[in-house]
């Protein structure tokens, strides 16, 4: 079967591998048919992606169909389209027993510390498919981009009428704007990049932004009336925009790192002491985060339909994959059709 193998920073390889051997008990065969392409492969394709080793195969954001069952597993059928989650749990940690499977301590993603589905079959755990008889592949793919800013948000436990400040408008931001705006919180976008805070604006009717070369401070405290965000959000895995999102924060408030980068992130701890700043990280999704992403999807209330900008074959991916990180190219989220090779 024809698999793309990242081998080294900025360097595809497509081979073809052997087919996947039978599903065991509580298994799944699946074909990938559809891979959404995130700021993770991007940051494993230039070498900065921490928790990374190659070669690796990417491929974390998947829509598949089922193919056929081990034994012990009757909740699917063969054809059934499914979102993956893609967090592969040890189920007996600390963390697994405390239900934050998301975090397990023996944790393996897909296409990030195990191989992925840049490939047209894989085996999976029946478990981490969630089924949609209403949702199309693509909707299904972005499933796991959306998880991971309604667990961020979860996280925040956002109140109605706060305002909530998401920096970075790629496609993470863009799922932390969908779920704090569904929670009812007053949301600011700041980015770089006008084009994308144009799309927030167009697309979710996004009240505030600010694009970042602004003076931002004084931005956010004509906006908030000089309280500043009680929730702010980061998902730029970025350094310098990490470090800075400490000073945005508002006294009794929350910072929410969603983005990941390789090092050390900083702040002055006086400050932050003196505003009782809480930090969180969130890691990844759940299995109800999933669920829940799932029937908002087929209900309406969640619409990706304008976040794909990009779409390509899985032979063609190669090439056009470079492209895809430069901000010039306008992306928001590119998608590969496997079963279009």
């Amino acid at each position: 079967m024809k698999t793309v193998i990242l081998d080294e920073p900025g360097r595809f390889q497509l081979v073809d591998t052997p087919l996947p051997v039978a599903p065991g008990l509580g298994q799944a065969l699946v074909r990938v048919r559809r891979v959404g392409i995130c700021g993770t492969d991007f940051h494993a394709f230039k070498g900065d992606q921490p928790f990374f080793s190659y070669p690796r195969i990417l491929g974390h954001e998947l829509g598949v169909e089922v193919m056929s069952l081990g034994s012990g597993e009757s909740g699917l059928k063969p054809g059934a389209l499914c979102a993956v989650e893609p967090y592969l749990n040890c189920g007996a940690c600390i963390a697994c027993r405390r239900g934050r499977t998301n975090c397990c301590v023996e944790l393996k993603c897909l296409g990030v510390h195990t191989d992925g589905g840049m490939r047209e079959q894989i085996v999976l755990p029946a478990a981490k498919l969630h089924p949609s008889p209403i949702l199309t592949l693509e909707q299904l793919a972005l499933v796991e981009t959306l998880g991971i800013g309604a667990h961020a948000v979860e996280r925040a436990s956002l109140q109605s009428g706060e305002f909530a400040l998401v920096i970075g408008a790629g496609p993470i931001g863009l799922a932390v704007i969908q779920f704090a705006q569904l929670a009812g919180a007053r949301v600011i976008v700041l980015d770089v990049n006008e084009g994308r805070l144009e799309f927030c604006r167009r697309l979710f009717g996004v009240e505030w932004s600010i694009l970042a070369d602004r003076d931002v401070v004084a931005r956010l405290k004509e906006i908030t009336s000089n309280d500043m965000p009680t929730a702010v959000f980061d998902a730029t895995g970025n350094r310098q925009s990490m470090i800075r999102a400490f000073d945005l924060v508002a006294h009794s408030g929350r910072l929410i790192l969603v983005g990941l980068m390789q090092g050390e992130v900083t702040f002055h701890n006086p400050d932050a002491h003196r505003r009782e700043l809480t930090l969180l990280c969130s890691r990844n999704a759940t299995a109800a985060n999933f669920r829940w992403i799932i029937s908002l999807m087929e209900d309406g209330q969640i619409d990706t339909t304008s976040w794909i900008t990009h779409r390509s074959s899985l032979v063609s991916m190669i090439g056009e994959f470079p492209t895809w990180i430069d901000p010039r190219s306008g992306t928001i989220k590119a998608m590969v059709e496997v079963d279009g090779t």
